[in-house]
C-alpha cells in the first residue's frame, strides 16, 4: 500500500464525525501505519534537502487515531509480575533475536509503532513512545526517556537519566531530534523541538527547551529558537551547564543567577578520546 493511499485514509477517519460509520476498520489503518512506522518506511519527521527537519503531520495523525479508536484493555505480561491498562491499539512492542536489538533485563518498555535499529542497546529501565525512530549503534542507558516521535540518529549515546521530550499536537509540530553521534550526558532534558546536530556533545546536567538561550564562547554568538524555528545546537558543539547574572538591582545584591548552557570549544580528537569507551560496551 502507497504511502499516499495511507495518508489518505488516515485524513479520512480524521474527518469522520464522532459517532458516524468509518468507510473502512480504523484498526487495519492503524496497524498498517504502526507496522510502518516499526519498519522504518515512514517516520513522523523528516530532513528536507535543505537540511531542516519538519514533521510529517499525516503520520501524526494516524497516532493520534490509534489513541482514538483504541479501547482500554489489560496488557499486562503473562507472569502477572506487572499490571499494564492502556488502549489495546497501544500495546507495548515484541522483540526477538532476529531483530538484532538487545534489551537487557530490567523494566524497560519500547512501545508499538517505534523503529528500533539492529544494534541498538536498552539498559533497563527505559521507555520509547509511540513514533520514535533510533538509529543502529545508538545505547538508550538506564532511566532514559525517548518521547513521542522524537527521531534519534546513529551512534548516539542516550546516557542515564536523559530525558529526550515528544510530541504529538500540534501535528506540524517537529519533535526533538538527535543527529548522528551526538553525546547526550545523564540527566541532561532535551525538549519542544530542540535539534541537536551531528556530533555535538551535551555535558551532564545541560536542559534545553525553546526558551533556553545558548551561548556560543568560540563564535561569541547566542542560539535561540525563533516563532519558524527550533533551537539548533551546532555540529560538534560541546554544551556545558552555565550561568548567567540577572542584573535586576535586588537580585544582584542577592548574586543571583540563571541556569544557561554554554558552548565552550567544538569537538576535537581530545573529545574524541574521551568518548572513545563507549564502542567497547556496545
Amino acid at each position: 500500500m502507497s504511502h499516499a493511499s495511507l495518508s489518505a485514509r488516515i485524513a479520512a477517519l480524521v474527518a469522520l464525525p464522532a459517532g458516524a460509520p468509518s468507510p473502512e476498520d480504523p484498526l487495519i489503518v492503524i496497524e498498517e501505519l504502526l507496522t510502518a512506522l516499526e519498519n522504518g518506511t515512514i517516520r513522523a519527521a523528516e530532513r528536507g534537502a535543505d537540511g531542516v527537519w519538519r514533521a510529517v503531520p499525516w503520520v501524526k495523525q494516524g497516532i493520534l487515531i490509534a489513541f482514538r479508536f483504541g479501547a482500554m484493555a489489560d496488557l499486562s505480561a503473562d507472569s502477572g509480575a506487572f499490571s499494564f491498562v492502556d488502549k489495546h491499539t497501544m500495546p507495548p512492542r515484541r522483540f526477538d533475536v532476529s531483530d538484532g536489538v538487545r534489551i537487557v533485563p530490567g523494566g524497560s518498555t519500547i512501545r508499538r509503532g517505534t523503529y528500533i535499529a539492529k544494534g541498538v542497546v536498552c539498559m533497563p529501565p527505559m521507555f520509547v513512545n509511540v513514533g520514535a525512530w533510533i538509529g543502529t549503534g545508538t545505547m538508550v542507558d538506564s532511566h532514559a526517556l525517548v518521547g513521542s516521535c522524537a527521531q534519534i540518529g546513529e551512534r548516539v549515546h542516550l546516557s542515564a537519566a536523559a530525558q529526550i521530550g515528544g510530541v504529538l499536537e500540534p501535528v506540524g509540530a517537529s519533535p526533538v531530534v538527535i543527529e548522528d553521534d551526538v553525546i547526550v550526558g545523564g540527566n541532561c532534558g532535551v525538549y519542544e523541538g530542540t535539534v541537536v546536530r551531528t556530533r555535538a556533545v551535551i555535558g551532564a546536567g545541560v536542559v534545553l527547551t525553546r526558551g533556553t538561550p545558548v551561548y556560543d564562547l568560540v563564535n561569541e554568538t547566542v542560539y535561540r529558537a525563533t516563532p519558524d524555528a527550533p533551537l539548533e545546537i551546532p555540529a560538534g558543539a560541546v554544551v556545558v551547564p552555565g550561568a548567567r547574572a540577572v542584573r535586576a538591582p535586588w537580585a544582584a545584591e542577592q548574586g543571583l543567577s540563571l541556569q544557561t548552557p554554554v558552548i565552550v570549544k567544538y569537538r576535537d580528537e581530545r573529545t574524541d578520546l574521551a568518548t572513545a569507551l563507549e564502542a567497547w560496551l556496545r
